[in-house]
């Protein structure tokens, strides 16, 4: 298998958060065409079929993931407490 050229581009991100599903989108650049890979996770890598370059990214079950995560540093330090409304508006703004 070729070795994926990975963030070689980093300019130009764009990303687009939908709330209902608690699905990030990141974009590296304008839109191209891509196939999807699940690289395990919830995570989908959108990848240019001729150049190998990664195009995008799919997160699917964001909040959750960030919750989870401080929900252990929370056990362990004892101090952090945020629901999910809460972080998605801390993240991304008021739900449009």
């Amino acid at each position: 298998m070729e070795t994926l050229k990975i963030l070689e581009k980093r300019e130009n991100l764009n990303w687009e958060y939908d709330d209902k599903a608690d699905v990030l989108y990141i974009s590296i650049g304008e839109p191209k065409p891509a196939e999807g890979f699940d690289i395990g996770g919830g995570i989908i890598a959108r990848v240019h079929p001729e150049t190998k370059e990664l195009v995008g990214l799919t997160i699917m079950g964001l909040s959750e993931k960030i919750l989870r995560e401080i929900k252990i540093l929370s056990d362990v330090s004892g101090h952090l407490e945020i629901d999910k409304q809460s972080l998605i508006q801390s993240l991304f703004g008021k739900r449009k």
